[in-house]
């Protein structure tokens, strides 16, 4: 890309993710291959997001097998949440699950986008409230991790960061396997002091429906097999 995307978007230069993109964008990918591939890129951008912004905290003593002393460790923030944008978020789930050391609370929000104006309509969101005395929603994580393969328009994306903001989270993550350029510029700005950005490559146009060009297809109907297509 030449345009230069906000601060707040990063782009993996991983040179296996890029081959493995390379490999996903393929219309002879099965469903399962599509699953494979999209859980490994989603590590990969995992590892590179969570370096940047969560840190390690000491904790207690423990022992090792041969009875040597180490001080154990945790993550901060310790209160994170997993949100997968239904359905093709879920794809990602267990990569950031297996990275992480802890077990974040996954919650799910289920957005598709209006056919004709492909303006997204909110159909689900299990996201808990709990008010506490000031107020405020105290059973909000510190971190949230918003994970969808696909960045198109990026309204889909806006959307879902307004809600998590408007839940109380302090700051977001958004992970995504790929992303238009437009799409993620206009992710990122939705919260730009809350939020960043973290994808595996950006491409450049995006079509009359709504779809990435060159892109991934549907992923959704790749990830599930309901495009038609079995194993």
């Amino acid at each position: 890309m030449s345009k230069q995307l906000p601060d707040n978007v990063h782009v993996s230069r991983h040179p296996c993710l890029q081959v493995k993109l390379a490999q996903l964008r393929s219309a002879k990918a099965s469903s399962r291959e599509t699953n494979d591939l999209v859980h490994e890129i989603a590590t990969i951008i995992g590892c590179e997001a969570f370096a940047d912004n969560i840190s390690v905290a000491p904790g207690g003593k423990n022992t090792t097998p041969l009875g040597y002393e180490y001080t154990t460790a945790s993550i901060m923030p310790e209160k994170i949440a997993l949100v997968p944008i239904l359905r093709s978020g879920l794809g990602m789930v267990q990569a950031i699950q297996t990275l992480l050391p802890c077990t974040p609370a996954v919650h799910h929000l289920g957005l598709f986008r209006e056919p004709t104006t492909l303006e997204p309509v909110e159909y689900y969101n299990n996201l808990p409230f709990q008010p506490s005395a000031t107020g405020q929603n105290s059973a909000a994580a510190k971190l949230a991790i918003i994970i969808d393969p696909v960045v198109a328009t990026g309204s889909t994306a806006s959307a879902a960061i307004q809600t998590l903001k408007e839940w109380g989270v302090e700051r977001i993550l958004f992970l995504c396997v790929l992303g238009s350029y437009a799409g993620l510029v206009k992710a990122a700005g939705e919260w730009k002091e809350g939020v960043q950005v973290w994808t595996g490559a950006v491409d450049a146009q995006v079509d009359v429906k709504g779809m990435i060009q060159p892109g991934l297809g549907d992923i959704g109907d790749r990830l599930f097999s309901a495009g038609g297509r079995t194993c």
